[in-house]
């Protein structure tokens, strides 16, 4: 994933969360802001009760890895936090957990070749 497709700032992150409702799908709960631009964003939070710092960046490279191999719609912002449970998935099941979220979601485009 791009570094310029994420959503970096804490007034960003504050401003989606506030304002619209959460999408829980299993170990993951998703704010979706739709935006006018010609681009998405993602971002993504893993809070501390989950693990010490080298676990909770695992999962995040492994979040991004995952989102990397799907082609999105424009146009929006997506946060997603992760819940504890998460620890007991192994990568293929956070992968398709996730691309299910995303495809009820309708952020999905495609694949990527």
């Amino acid at each position: 994933m791009k570094k310029r497709n994420i959503v970096k700032k804490n007034q960003d992150y504050n401003r989606i969360i506030g304002k619209y409702k959460p999408y829980k799908y299993k170990e993951y709960i998703i704010y979706i802001e739709r935006i006018e631009e010609d681009n998405y964003y993602f971002g993504f939070s893993v809070g501390k009760k989950i693990g010490n710092a080298v676990v909770r960046n695992k999962i995040k490279r492994q979040i991004k890895n995952i989102l990397d191999k799907k082609v999105y719609k424009n146009g929006f912002n997506c946060i997603i936090i992760v819940r504890k449970g998460i620890l007991d998935k192994n990568y293929k099941e956070m992968q398709n957990d996730l691309w299910t979220a995303l495809e009820k979601l309708e952020l999905i485009k495609g694949d990527k070749k």
